[in-house]
């Protein structure tokens, strides 16, 4: 059999503990899918082990593309895969034999050994067949292209006219812990670095002017350089972001709808939307489509904007679950990041 996780820690216990049984043949361990893919040609295992949240590819994209082209017995181990939960569900309709819960503290993972051992055993029994491609395998959907569920979600902020007072406010309210953050304030280039740098001194979190490829993870707040759109991206499990050139979106550059559609894409569900004060209608698209592929979305209200154009065109298209006071984001978006 062959153990498929990015955690070292992890793929060290397991390979111990599942080498323990006699009828267990632990061949290899591999941290990403790519290397498994190769691993798996060369060495043939009967069963794998695998992981959801990894760079470079996701668990479940691997899976089904290894039901369609390389089809054996997986079982997902996975701290996203709770007994009847929707990721559980959906490794198990991509072609996955079982699912297990990986506890949550990486060193208690050998106290699911004895379980794992009897599923490895039984799964090596299952005859797997190979999937042949649907529809929609390549329908060019946006949802395809986030994952239904990961453990970081991705904040993302939009705001203009009275945007650099307001974001002061609500980023140096929140924790060093709080959501991976990626931040659109309208601002000319060569001001952006010196905005990010005066919030990093007054924020828990870190903050930043975006440099491409800059990942996206809990505790770091990622301001987009003037005259240069920002893009959220994603590696397997590992959100970062593309800072590019391009021609003007809404009026602007960077765009808040630009970072809001990738945010769409890329993170669906797994991310928050907020749209701030601001003239014009930038973001208000994009903040819809987050909306439609299972963001949640805020907009602050109207009597605490400088100007309120922005979230107004977001409230009027109904791109906005909730509105809220400038004072009362920080919370909102906490609380929505843990639903």
């Amino acid at each position: 059999m062959l153990v498929v996780d990015d955690s070292a820690l992890v793929r060290d216990i397991l390979v111990r503990e599942l080498s323990r049984d006699a009828q267990i043949e632990v061949v290899g361990a591999a941290p990403d899918p790519y290397i498994a893919r190769d691993m798996i040609v060369e060495l043939k295992p009967d069963v794998i082990t695998l992981d959801i949240e990894m760079p470079r590819m996701d668990g479940l994209t691997f899976l089904r593309k290894l039901m369609r082209h390389f089809p054996l017995p997986v079982i997902v181990v996975s701290s996203l895969t709770q007994a009847g939960g929707e990721i559980a569900m959906e490794a198990l309709e991509s072609g996955a034999v079982e699912v297990m819960c990986k506890p949550g503290a990486a060193y208690t993972v050998g106290d699911m050994s004895v379980a794992l051992i009897d599923k490895i055993k039984a799964a090596a029994q299952v005859k797997v067949t190979k999937r042949a491609e649907t529809a929609e395998t390549h329908r060019p959907s946006v949802a395809r292209l986030s994952m239904t569920q990961t453990t970081n979600k991705v904040l993302a902020i939009g705001a203009s006219t009275g945007g650099t007072e307001a974001l002061a406010s609500v980023l140096s309210a929140l924790p060093a812990n709080a959501p991976g953050t990626c931040v659109v304030q309208h601002m000319p280039e060569h001001f952006t670095r010196s905005f990010a740098n005066r919030l990093n001194s007054l924020c828990a979190m870190e903050v930043k002017e975006a440099e491409n490829g800059d990942t996206v993870s809990p505790g770091k707040v990622l301001i987009a350089p003037g005259n240069y759109h920002m893009l959220l991206k994603r590696s397997g499990a590992v959100y970062y972001v593309e800072v590019k050139s391009g021609p003007l979106v809404s009026r602007h550059r960077p765009s808040v709808d630009v970072l809001f559609k990738s945010v769409a894409r890329f993170a669906g569900r797994n991310a928050v939307g907020v749209i701030m004060t601001g003239m014009g209608a930038d973001g208000a698209d994009g903040l819809l489509e987050m909306k439609k592929q299972g963001a949640l979305t805020v907009a602050q209200d109207e009597a605490s904007c400088v100007v309120f154009g922005m979230p107004k065109e977001a409230i009027e298209r109904g791109a906005a679950d909730h509105v809220v006071a400038l004072n009362k984001i920080p919370a909102k978006v906490l609380q929505l990041a843990q639903s």
